[in-house]
């Protein structure tokens, strides 16, 4: 996040509601229908609650793939195929992409739909006041010409390597939007989107029923009905799957051992480019006499054991943010578990063990609270196990699991992050000084650097350079400390077909719906 104090409280509140429904999902558990629909048109997935669907704004959402559309999209083997552009060139001597759209889109209420809503999103994703996560992706564009209807030209300011990844961004319709409030406009509550289902009714806390959008472009999708049943609890999540009352839930590596034995329930282990790490808040002035000691904790963590005790083994230790990408370094520093090298380095830094056990510098202890998010429980389970370490090494962490998550005072979080798509992505907005979603306000000039030559340039050889440049500058100067990517477990009735169980899936696993209009439900035995 940004560095003042006041935008900081602002980005809070965009995350307030959404940590505030849990109570509303955990109550809704025991007043929810005990029987799902029986039909075989009907799928029936346990979601996370929404109290808004903005997928400009807010980056990341499991049923955004279901409602909108990208001028590009990921499909088989993450690579870039043609969405609501059906063909596009890349002028490089001029800097301009221009993008040629399909004649035959309509928006869910039956509107054309056309050039001018391209250039409303993008340019709403780059207005600050709208604070999109997503912004960074969009800060080389200069201006956004539409000859037609059908054509939209993107003139760019300086190279972006990753330009057409960032058109997978769902495009949204001006004419419902234009004028609104782009965080508060209750078109957000019931959206329209161009995507393979539209939303029949949302019951708050309950419930979102979607059914199948008959005009959509690639054809209607097979399973008539999609619901996303709110439930916000893993555990609960397994239940419900085990009765019948949800045929898709995403799972804790825990949960899904209990289904070893099921015959109609199968398992997908599916690989991410998801990690998990500490974040360290530099906004908070602990970080200033401490910044020094970071690679300490980052060498007190044993990250192989959190892999094998929290996630069971569904996952791996991580050392880098783009560690699944083939612009990684593996040559870099992993900060492998070393506490001797730990304990060394918190020597060389002034610090003494007091009577407790725990160390301590200029007569202040080190200490720090570890915050984790109250409805993800993996990495709650994450956090404790990290405290548990630190704390064997003579450092006093201590796990904060709070309603409401305050940004601006926290002085660590258990982040979760990462992109299976261009190296850009979730780098450049992540750590590049004042980027949208910088949430740890680090800043370094010459990571700066790096991030900005790798995505200006399209050459292999100069991103992999500047890639391993930006790598081994953080790992001199660390924002985080990684510690390990998670699998994206699901488990599903095994009377779903279509599944794509070989994709390295989007963040926090969210691409799972990416060919959902090819899903069958077959008939039960």
């Amino acid at each position: 996040m940004d560095y003042e104090r006041e935008f900081y409280m602002k980005k809070a509140k965009r995350f307030l509601p959404v940590l505030c429904v849990l109570v509303l999902g955990l109550s809704a558990c025991a007043s929810e229908p005990s029987e799902k629909e029986t039909a075989q048109d009907t799928l029936v997935y346990a979601s996370g609650d929404y109290t808004r669907i903005d997928p400009i704004v807010d980056e990341h959402g499991e049923i955004n793939l279901l409602l909108f559309d990208g001028l590009t999209a990921h499909g088989a083997n993450n690579e870039i195929e043609p969405a609501l552009a059906q063909s596009w060139e890349h002028d490089e001597k001029e800097n301009t992409w221009t993008f040629h759209l399909r004649d035959d889109v309509k928006w869910q209420d039956g509107q054309p739909f056309t050039a001018s809503d391209v250039k409303f999103t993008i340019e709403a994703i780059m207005d600050p006041a709208n604070e999109s996560e997503n912004a960074a992706n969009f800060i080389d564009v200069g201006s956004i010409e539409v000859p037609d209807d059908e054509t939209v030209i993107f003139h760019l300011l300086d190279k972006n390597a990753a330009f057409i990844d960032y058109m997978t961004i769902p495009i949204l319709p001006e004419h419902r939007l234009e004028g609104e409030d782009m965080q508060t406009s209750d078109f957000f509550r019931m959206p329209v989107g161009t995507g393979p289902y539209q939303i029949e009714s949302w019951d708050e806390g309950q419930a979102i029923t979607m059914k199948a959008n008959a005009d959509y472009y690639k054809g209607k999708p097979k399973i008539e009905t999609v619901i996303f049943k709110i439930v916000p609890d893993s555990s609960t999540k397994a239940l419900q799957l085990k009765s019948g009352e949800v045929d898709l839930a995403q799972i804790s590596p825990r949960d899904a051992g209990t289904f070893n034995d099921s015959g109609t329930i199968r398992v997908l282990d599916m690989k991410t480019a998801d990690y998990r790490g500490i974040l360290y808040n530099f906004n908070n002035p602990y970080w200033t006499e401490n910044k020094d000691l970071i690679p300490a904790f980052s060498y007190a963590v044993d990250r192989q054991a959190i892999v094998s005790s929290v996630l069971l083994g569904k996952g791996e230790a991580a050392y880098s943010p783009i560690q699944k990408n083939e612009y990684n370094d593996p040559a870099i520093e992993h900060f492998d578990y070393d506490p001797q090298r730990s304990e060394q380095i918190l020597q060389e830094r002034g610090c003494t063990k007091n009577k407790d056990g725990y160390y301590e510098r200029n007569g202040e202890e080190i200490a720090f609270t570890l915050v984790a998010p109250a409805d993800d429980q993996v990495r709650k389970d994450i956090a404790q196990a990290v405290s548990q370490q630190l704390r064997q090494a003579g450092v006093r962490c201590t796990v904060d699991i709070p309603s409401q998550v305050d940004w601006s005072d926290q002085m660590a979080y258990l982040i979760g992050w990462g992109s299976p798509f261009d190296a850009d992505d979730h780098t450049f907005k992540v750590f590049g000084t004042g980027q949208g979603a910088n949430y740890s306000s680090y800043s370094d000039e010459k990571v700066d650097e790096y991030l900005a030559l790798a995505r200006s340039t399209s050459d292999p050889k100069v991103r992999r350079k500047a890639y391993s440049d930006f790598l081994h500058q953080m790992c001199a100067d660390p924002a985080f400390t990684y510690i390990c990517y998670v699998d994206a477990v699901y488990a599903a009735d095994d009377t779903i077909e279509g599944i794509d169980e070989s994709l390295i899936l989007g963040h926090h696993g969210v691409g799972i719906f990416w060919n959902i209009e090819d899903w069958t439900i077959k008939e039960g035995e």
